[in-house]
């Protein structure tokens, strides 16, 4: 479903990600830790088209998007939620998920059977919501766009606990369908560990480790050490 060879680039000048190549298949999710500042998100910037590409391919399925603006990788199957959220203040909940909507399997009330606490907020300005209910509608409506592959960049970030449990159910609901590849940027590897069939770790923009989640949960690969962390 994705397949990047040989991928770098970054912001202006400075190379962040640097020869990274990785795929993500059909109804796949891949998990990606490491340590802050080595790369994690500009990785998922660059796929979406927000960070500089400098060389190497991004690919869905058999289409080299790699020069793509925007707007054309989001047609393309793109479906990404960032790490700050980005919701319209100004905007409803109903109309952020009518703006993005596209044909396909997630309609409005697909996604609302997802995150039904955002059913009763459908008239509510994305500034009065919540921070847990500004990461579900910002999944939303990366969902009702209809990707074929969804980037997240660590959406338990800044959540109560318990937030963070009801995200991570739904979330778990949306990945156990195997109805999209899904590359999920996490910092907390229990989360990563649970949601994702691989986890990836990266360090200084390239990936250093890649294994099935199973292997790190049983302790044959140890992310903590890998990211540099110690037990």
């Amino acid at each position: 479903m994705l397949d990047l060879v040989g991928l770098t680039g970054g912001w202006g000048p400075t190379t962040i990600v640097e020869r990274l190549s990785l795929s993500v298949g059909a109804g796949e999710t891949v998990a990606i830790v490491g340590r802050n500042g080595v790369g994690k998100t500009t990785l998922l910037e660059l796929i979406a088209g927000r960070a500089q590409w400098q060389a190497g391919q991004i690919c869905i399925g058999d289409r080299d998007i790699s020069r793509f603006p925007i707007h054309e990788r989001a047609r393309a199957g793109i479906g990404y939620v960032p790490q700050q959220r980005e919701i319209f203040p100004s905007l409803t909940v109903r109309e952020h998920l009518t703006i993005a909507a596209r044909p396909g399997h997630w309609s409005k009330d697909k996604v609302l059977e997802l995150f039904p606490s955002l059913s009763a907020r459908l008239d509510s300005l994305g500034a009065h919501l919540s921070g847990g209910e500004q990461q579900m509608l910002a999944i939303a409506r990366a969902l009702v766009t209809n990707p074929s592959i969804l980037l997240m960049d660590e959406p338990s970030e800044g959540l109560a606990p318990v937030v963070v449990e009801q995200l991570v159910a739904a979330v778990r609901n949306l990945v156990g369908g195997h109805m999209l590849a899904v590359l999920l940027v996490e910092q907390r590897v229990d989360i990563a560990l649970d949601l994702a069939s691989r986890c990836i770790v990266m360090d200084r923009g390239r990936i250093v480790s890649s294994a099935s989640s199973e292997d790190h949960r049983s302790g044959i690969i140890n992310v903590a050490d890998m990211m540099g962390l110690g037990r």
